[in-house]
Formats: structure tokens, C-alpha cells, sequence
């Protein structure tokens, strides 16, 4: 079965957060939801898990039994050692018994945390925090597993590990779908789905979206047009339009994602301010 949502709205006191938004999810894929805070990644989320209600559209998802869902937050409780948050999490599910710590300390030794099954959650690393949420949720192996950034804030040798995690989620089965404002990693998905502002920019595979992008990108020692630059590092790049003729001093480049996407919201809103 495919999981996602269709042309879901949702406003807050009359903002909207998802304006006529789509995604799917099938069995085995991952699918990275991108954008900026305030981009509706949350929002969708948990529509998906059934946390927020829409005011238009479909969501299509497993009962709550056959989903796995990591907030923003740790996803795990403080005060519990590693073991008592999934047996707390197991007995929800229904796990009991010989199966609960079979599959226990099978999550535990994928995630890295079989050494450290006592030692209360508050006192674990940023990282190990959001390995033990990632355990959590996957622990009564859901059909859809719901990430929200799971790798914000955590050092980078546990965001390799949490990746692979989510890979070996999917390459058992599991639909995944997850939110990232790391652009970098929404490359290894198979689909990506970019936001801004509650708006559809993009969706298709990594390469789809940064072919999406029409004109082109260029590298200057200063912006002809602030507006439509933004920094990459030591450099400054800049938007143009089809059949603009870029300054002499400009270097076409080749757009990565994070280049096609920043660019594609420029558009969007470029053409939200027509409208209006």
C-alpha cells in the first residue's frame, strides 16, 4: 500500500501551512521532505501520523499500530534508562515477554546503544538521544516510519549512523518518510518533496527537482541583483532568468540541490508578490 497524503490544506488562525500539498511513500522507499523552518515539514508530518487534522485533502496511513513516528524532540523520556523507554514504548504495542526483549536488544546493538542499556536517557549524548528515539519508533516495526529531522542538532558521525538506520528501515520494507533542512542528506532519498511557506516548489527524484529549475546559476564577486543571490560558503550565487544575459564577470555553474531549491522559493515567492 502507498502512504502519503493528497492536496492536504491546513491553516492556523487563517495562515495557511500546507496550501494543496502531496506526497507518497511506497513500501521500501525514502522520501526527504526539504525546506526552511516554517516551510510546513512539521505540519505534514503529522497529518501523516494524525496529529493534525486537515482542513481539506486525504491522508492515506496505517492505523497508529503500524506507525512509527519521531518528533522533533528526542522522542524519548529523560527520566527512563534506555531499556525502560522501550519497554514502556513495547507495552503500548503489545510487545511482552521473550519477543519484547528479543526485538529490544535487537534495535539497541543496530543503534549503538547495547553497552548503555541502564544509564538514564538524559544523561545520553544529543546523538545517542535521537538513536534511542529512532529505536523507539521502529521498535514494534511499523509499516510507515514518520521522522521529523532526526539528525538536526547531533553530531556527524551519528547522523552517518542514523542514515544508516533509516536505510536499513527501508531496505526491510518500511515506507519512510522524513523531514530535513540538510540538503546534503535529502540527496540520498529516492524522492524528495520541496517545500516553502506550506507551497509545493518541487517533487521527484533528486536529480528531477534540481532539473526543475529553469535559467540559470551563476558564481559573481557581488549580486547584480541582491534579491535573487544567496551565500554558498566563501561565494555568492545568483538566479537568472531564461534568456538573461549574465554579467561579464559572472561564472555559470552547475546547480546542486540546495542551489535549485533556494532558487525555486525565490521564484515562488517572486510570483506569490504578482498575485497579490
Amino acid at each position: 500500500m502507498t502512504f502519503g497524503v493528497h492536496g492536504a490544506q491546513v491553516s492556523f488562525r487563517g495562515v495557511p501551512a500546507l496550501a494543496g500539498v502531496s506526497v507518497q511513500v511506497e513500501p521500501g522507499s525514502v522520501v526527504a521532505v526539504v525546506g526552511g523552518d516554517g516551510a510546513g515539514k512539521t505540519t505534514l508530518l503529522r497529518s501523516v501520523v494524525g496529529e493534525v487534522r486537515l482542513d481539506r485533502g486525504t491522508v492515506a496511513a496505517p492505523d497508529a499500530a503500524g506507525i512509527g513516528y519521531l518528533p522533533a524532540t528526542a522522542g524519548c523520556w529523560g527520566a527512563l534508562t534506555v531499556v525502560q523507554n522501550l519497554d514502556f514504548v513495547g507495552g503500548v504495542f503489545g510487545l511482552t515477554g521473550s519477543g519484547l526483549k528479543q526485538r529490544r536488544d535487537a534495535v539497541l546493538a543496530r543503534a549503538g546503544l547495547a553497552d548503555v542499556p541502564h544509564r538514564p536517557a538524559a544523561q545520553l549524548s544529543g546523538g545517542m538521544r535521537r538513536k534511542l528515539g529512532f529505536a523507539m519508533a521502529v521498535l514494534h516495526s511499523p509499516r510507515l516510519l514518520v521522522l521529523d529531522e532526526p539528525s538536526t542538532g547531533i553530531d556527524p558521525v551519528s547522523r552517518v549512523d542514523l542514515w544508516r538506520l533509516v536505510s536499513e528501515a527501508a531496505a526491510a520494507g518500511t515506507a519512510v518518510l522524513l523531514a530535513t533542512t540538510y540538503l546534503d542528506e535529502a540527496e540520498r532519498a529516492s524522492h524528495l518533496l520541496a517545500l516553502d511557506r506550506g507551497r509545493m516548489l518541487a517533487t521527484g527524484s533528486p536529480a528531477d527537482v534540481v532539473g526543475s529549475l529553469p535559467g540559470a546559476v551563476t558564481r559573481c564577486p557581488a549580486p547584480r541583483r541582491p534579491e535573487w543571490a544567496w551565500r554558498r560558503g566563501h561565494e555568492l550565487h545568483e538566479y537568472w532568468p531564461p534568456g538573461a544575459a549574465l554579467p561579464e564577470d559572472a561564472v555559470a555553474v552547475a546547480p546542486d540541490l540546495q542551489d535549485a531549491v533556494t532558487a525555486l522559493a525565490l521564484l515562488d515567492r517572486a510570483r506569490a508578490r504578482e498575485v497579490a
